[in-house]
């Protein structure tokens, strides 16, 4: 119904904002982090949109990006993530986060955000992993991470056990060139500088 609303924004809450477009006022329910990167109240303002439809009640929610609408239309396909975990989740991981915790099957990352559990987090990895794909987010290539060999993951559960989570080692993984000609302790090494600078 609507695809993005544009105008003033006029109210920043708790867990929505309201943008004033042609003296309509439309609240929006936001992320945590589509809140913190809004602009000062009585700016412009673009919003992306998805409207919930229930049997008792109609909900807009907003989004800065396309990316993170995706992300959101992705999540809310999965059984037991309704809209408000699946703001919880954006707003605990920023896309691409989400992105590597998903192929990287990080479920303690995604159980982090508010409302999800272990289980939760588990379904949603089932559940997406194959979908993620067809998401684009802006600066992350999707070579690394829809490859993943079996050096990869000797890597991914050596840096495991040293305390690393999946997500932040496949996030290293992607910054560098890795051919299958590197020997698994080149890498270790490789990941481990990135890793440290991170």
């Amino acid at each position: 119904m609507y695809s993005y609303i544009s105008g003033e924004l006029v109210d920043v809450e708790n867990d929505y904002i309201v943008v004033d477009n042609n003296g309509i006022g439309y609240q929006l329910f936001v992320s945590l982090s589509t809140k913190y990167h809004v602009p000062a109240i009585g700016q412009d303002v673009k919003v992306y949109t998805y409207l919930n439809v229930k049997e008792d009640d109609m909900q807009l929610f907003g989004f800065l990006t396309k990316e993170e609408l995706g992300l959101f239309k992705l999540l809310i396909t999965v059984n037991g993530i309704g809209p408000k975990n699946a703001l919880g989740i954006l707003g605990t991981l920023e896309p691409a986060d989400l992105r590597f915790a998903i192929m990287a099957e990080d479920a303690k990352a995604i159980a982090k955000a508010p409302g999800v559990g272990p289980k939760s987090a588990q379904r949603v990895i089932i559940d997406l992993r194959d979908k993620i794909e067809s998401v684009e987010i802006s600066g992350v290539s999707n070579t690394a991470v829809s490859s993943l060999n079996t050096m990869k993951r000797d890597v991914i559960d050596s840096l495991e056990n040293m305390g690393y989570s999946s997500s932040q080692v496949l996030k290293a993984m992607d910054e560098l060139n890795i051919s299958d000609d590197d020997n698994i302790e080149d890498v270790l090494k490789q990941v481990l500088v990135k890793l440290a600078m991170i």
